[in-house]
């Protein structure tokens, strides 16, 4: 394999944790780094099979590599010695690597700087290098095992452990977060249920668990308008009130909520939810004048005339 030539800025001083949930089966890496797009370099996983977080002097082919040597059956210990072995880099690297079932398993090279090393623990391995001191994965998996709610908020909660022990000693510039589940994609195709990404902030780990709120967010609104689709106008106004109560700053629930208020016969509440998406966004006027033609709403003379649409 051809080899890069090795620079401060090629290293992924990184901390990030891989890990696993046993009752919703998600696979999942969330990570941070004093380094532009690290989730463009070091998270990798698939549903039903694993998850992989290549890192410190990175050979990215740890990650695709990795999910299929897993997927041919092989336990992480000999994945991590198959893709290391014949590696003439491999006292550069380091590697974060979990099963299907949770178990877990990491790699740091020799070389790699200090402080480098991991922590794993059931259902999860955190790695990190150029870090503060020891205690940066020690609190990334204290964190992981005393935080509840769901895969993606335990692993956010794990890099904050990690940042509060002291990071990165090089700073902090970018983060991600990547979890899998079956059939969980966008529009449900695929298994990326949920994909963030920071590629460049002053205080990443916040920005991605804004990013992680906002996520929560427009899953509800989808949802709510799948129910809409159906008919199911109850159930839609439930879920869009939930979506709004996460965030109350998006145009589009608001839009959603006015179309099934209009289909409940609530015109008040249809009225107040389509000028408060125009408040926060006045673009969306012109769209909603648009909605009887498509075939989204039905045309209202006296709600039109309430919004000012003519």
């Amino acid at each position: 394999m051809n080899q890069t030539k090795r620079s401060i800025h090629s290293l992924a001083s990184t901390f990030s944790i891989v890990a696993f949930d046993p009752v919703t089966k998600d696979l999942g890496v969330a990570v941070q780094s004093r380094y532009f797009s690290v989730g463009s370099v070091v998270p990798w996983a698939e549903s039903g099979v694993g998850a992989v977080a290549t890192q410190a002097d990175v050979n990215v082919s740890y990650g695709p590599r990795g999910l299929q040597l897993l997927k041919k059956g092989l336990t992480v210990e000999e994945v991590i010695h198959r893709l290391t072995k014949d590696d003439k880099e491999r006292d550069h690297r380091q590697l974060g690597i979990i099963a299907s079932r949770g178990n877990a398993q990491a790699f740091t090279g020799k070389k790699c700087l200090d402080w480098a090393g991991s922590k794993v623990g059931e259902n999860y391995a955190a790695q990190g290098n150029i870090l503060a001191r020891e205690e940066v994965v020690k609190n990334m998996g204290k964190r992981f095992e005393s935080t509840k709610g769901g895969l993606a908020e335990r692993l956010v909660a794990a890099l904050e452990g990690g940042e509060e022990a002291g990071g990165d000693v090089r700073g902090r510039q970018s983060a991600a977060l990547l979890v899998v589940r079956k059939g969980c994609g966008p529009a449900g195709y695929g298994d990326r249920y949920i994909e963030l990404r920071v590629e460049d902030h002053q205080n990443p780990i916040a920005e991605l668990k804004r990013l992680l709120g906002l996520h929560h967010a427009y899953t509800l609104i989808g949802q709510g308008e799948d129910e809409l689709e159906k008919g199911d106008f109850k159930t839609a106004l439930v879920t869009l009130k939930k979506a709004v109560s996460l965030n109350p700053k998006i145009d589009d629930a608001y839009i959603d909520l006015g179309i099934v208020n209009m289909k409940l016969g609530k015109k008040k509440e249809s009225v107040d939810a389509f000028k408060e998406a125009f408040r926060l966004n006045p673009n969306m006027k012109t769209v909603v004048k648009q909605f009887p033609k498509a075939g989204f709403m039905e045309y209202s003379k006296e709600i039109f005339a309430e919004l000012g649409i003519s």
